[in-house]
C-alpha cells in the first residue's frame, strides 16, 4: 500500500514539474490584454510548416508574411474542437481584410473530405480548410493536445500559444488582434 502511495505521489511530482517547466518556458504572460494567448519567451520561425489547402495545392505558414496568423490545430473527432470551431468562423469573418488571418489546421487523416463535411454540418462559411493528414504540424509544433492555436507575428514567429477552447468571436479578441497587426 505505501508503495503505491509513494508511485502515486511520485508521479504527480513528476507532472506538476512538467507543468511548471512549461510555464516556466512559455511563460503565463499575455500577448497582449484580451488575447487568451501565454506569451512564448523567444519568438520561433514557423517558416516551414507546411499542409495542404482547400484545392489540395501545398502551402506554407510563410505564404502568410506580413499577416497577423491566428493557427489553430484541430481535428474533428476533437470535441472541444468541434465547439469552437463556429467562433472562430465567425472571427474571421470579423477580420476579413484587417491583415489578420484565420488558418484552422485540421490534423485529420481522413484528409479534406472529412473537413469539408464538418464545415458544411456546422455552417463554415468564412474559413478555409487546411489539412495537414500526417499530423506532423502537432508534433513540430509541440502541441500538448488539441485544440491548439498559436499566433504568429507577419515575420512567420510564433508569439504566442494558446492550449483549449476559446470563444474565439468575443469582440475584445478581433479588436485586440487588429490592433496587434496595426502594430499597436
Amino acid at each position: 500500500m505505501r508503495r503505491a502511495v509513494l508511485a502515486i505521489l511520485g508521479a504527480a511530482a513528476l507532472v506538476a514539474a512538467g507543468i511548471g517547466t512549461y510555464w516556466f518556458v512559455h511563460g503565463d504572460r499575455p500577448v497582449a490584454p484580451g488575447l487568451p494567448f501565454a506569451k512564448t519567451s523567444r519568438p520561433s520561425d514557423l517558416g516551414e510548416l507546411r499542409f495542404q489547402d482547400g484545392s489540395g495545392r501545398m502551402r506554407s505558414i510563410a505564404d502568410y508574411r506580413g499577416k497577423l496568423v491566428v493557427l489553430n490545430l484541430w481535428a474533428t473527432w476533437c470535441a472541444p474542437c468541434r465547439e469552437e470551431m463556429p467562433a472562430l468562423d465567425r472571427l474571421q469573418a470579423a477580420l476579413a481584410g484587417s491583415g489578420v488571418e484565420v488558418v484552422a489546421l485540421s490534423v485529420d487523416q481522413q484528409g479534406l473530405p472529412i473537413v469539408r463535411k464538418f464545415f458544411g454540418e456546422v455552417g463554415v462559411k468564412s474559413l478555409e480548410p487546411y489539412i495537414d493528414p500526417t499530423a506532423q504540424a502537432a508534433f513540430r509544433l509541440n502541441a500538448v493536445g488539441l485544440p491548439a492555436t498559436l499566433l504568429v507575428d507577419a515575420g512567420g514567429r510564433e508569439l504566442g500559444r494558446h492550449a483549449g477552447a476559446v470563444q474565439w468571436d468575443a469582440p475584445e479578441i478581433a479588436q485586440e488582434l487588429k490592433r496587434l497587426q496595426r502594430g499597436g
